[in-house]
């Protein structure tokens, strides 16, 4: 198993993953299940989703991502039923992943698959201490540029993993307090965008944060979602240049991406929402930020 220190030295040896076009990861519902309840979304929901359903849903995004990036797979395993959130396992950026440290021990097992799958496909390893609790994408995302790193802290997370991560890629980090414990990932509740744009629910963040967040991206760059929009998980979309894929929400927020000149596809994810995640949970970016984010000109109809 390599350590950060290791990893760095290896980079010498080893060349890291190129990639030409956007690349995500994912990993297909095999043995996906509501089996344990870790989080608000999952009460109420135990054994609920439908495995036959639930495999339709996500064959379709997985059709849907492949028409603008390349998607590599990661096999399920069984008594590991929230691999297929596999956004959650790590971080990735210029070739180098920091795994996840996951604050429950229903997840920790999927550390170990997700680590051999990166060092297999040639990426250096930034390992997180156990005692760090720190859950990949679904806590830090890069913006477009991959220049600055928003990481959350709150009821999954401890705040001493975002200087870990700030190490990690030397970058700049912003730390942002989560206080919703329905919105305890930070990709459930604020997505950086293509054009500079963010996709935000307010009220997850507290007042320090949410100054923060308004000194980053002016009132014209701020697309606000509502509490229904967030809580039909309206922020926790795939982000591809223009295109905007995203669980199917009961309002006008597909046209107000629209109108700022995304392309959005909106479709039903609802089986993966009874387990905590949506469109952005369910795939892992491999190459960098600004590939996928930093190329489209996205400019405002408004």
């Amino acid at each position: 198993m390599m350590t950060s220190s290791s990893a760095l030295t290896s980079s010498v040896f080893a060349p890291l993953p190129h990639f030409t076009r956007p690349t995500f990861l994912m990993c297909p519902p095999e043995f996906y299940d509501v089996d344990y309840v870790i989080n608000p979304w999952m009460a109420g929901n135990l054994h609920q989703p439908s495995r036959d359903t639930a495999f339709m849903q996500w064959k379709n995004l997985y059709r849907q991502l492949q028409r603008v990036a390349d998607v590599r797979l990661l096999h399920a395993r069984e008594g590991a039923p929230d691999m297929v959130f596999v956004a959650h396992a790590a971080v990735v950026q210029h070739g180098l992943a920091a795994v996840s440290s996951f604050a429950h021990p229903q997840r920790q097992t999927e550390e170990g698959h997700l680590r051999k799958w990166l060092q297999d496909a040639g990426f250096l390893l930034w390992e997180t201490p156990r005692e760090t609790c720190f859950e990949g994408e679904g806590d830090a995302l890069f913006d477009a540029n991959g220049g600055h790193l928003w990481a959350a802290h709150g009821v999954r997370t401890c705040r001493h993993s975002h200087r870990h991560l700030g190490d990690a890629w030397h970058t700049r980090v912003t730390s942002l307090h989560l206080v919703d414990p329905r919105f305890y990932h930070l990709d459930l509740c604020f997505a950086p965008l293509s054009g500079e744009y963010l996709l935000y629910f307010p009220s997850a963040f507290d007042a320090a944060s949410l100054e923060k967040i308004h000194s980053a991206y002016g009132v014209d760059k701020r697309i606000v979602v509502s509490e229904l929009e967030a809580t039909q998980f309206g922020c926790n979309v795939i982000n591809v240049g223009r295109d905007v894929l995203l669980g199917a929400v009961e309002t006008n927020l597909a046209k107000r991406l629209m109108e700022r000149g995304f392309d959005v596809t909106e479709m039903p994810l609802g089986e993966f929402q009874r387990g905590g995640g949506s469109a952005k949970a369910l795939a892992l970016r491999l190459s960098d930020s600004a590939l996928a984010l930093g190329d489209a000109r996205i400019e405002s109809a408004l």
